[in-house]
């Protein structure tokens, strides 16, 4: 199977997330990435979530980049149909695959495992 994350990403992503000890959540790897949508408010007026503008620039980058990659993973890819399918334009489907793949990334540094591709389920 082809690995989805290049050596330059993947190192990106080692040195900026280290070991994973520092994030207790994987909300917290998300927001740290700027991957987690902010809620834009002023006042009284909320004006819904968005994409954040802060975070790490550099591994928000490298999450996006490993997300694109893996549209030839067919988990992957129909995750990224479903959201497609749910109204999204590419960059936002884009933006939600980097997200899961940060919270995968988080899960298996939690438990100390490595990726294993499941089936496609189709829902």
């Amino acid at each position: 199977m082809k690995e989805w994350v290049g050596v330059r990403t993947g190192a990106r992503i080692l040195i900026e997330v280290g070991d994973g000890s520092t994030f207790p959540t994987a909300g917290h790897l998300a927001a740290y990435a700027g991957l987690a949508p902010a809620t834009r408010s002023s006042g009284s007026s909320i004006r819904g979530e968005q994409p954040s503008r802060r975070g790490n620039k550099q591994l928000k980058r490298a999450f996006f980049l490993s997300a694109f990659g893996a549209l030839g993973d067919p988990v992957s890819r129909a995750y990224y149909d479903k959201k497609i399918a749910q109204g999204k334009h590419h960059t936002q489907a884009l933006l939600c695959l980097a997200r899961r793949r940060a919270d995968v990334l988080f899960a298996m540094l939690r438990v100390g495992t490595f990726y294993e591709s499941r089936p496609v389920t189709v829902t």
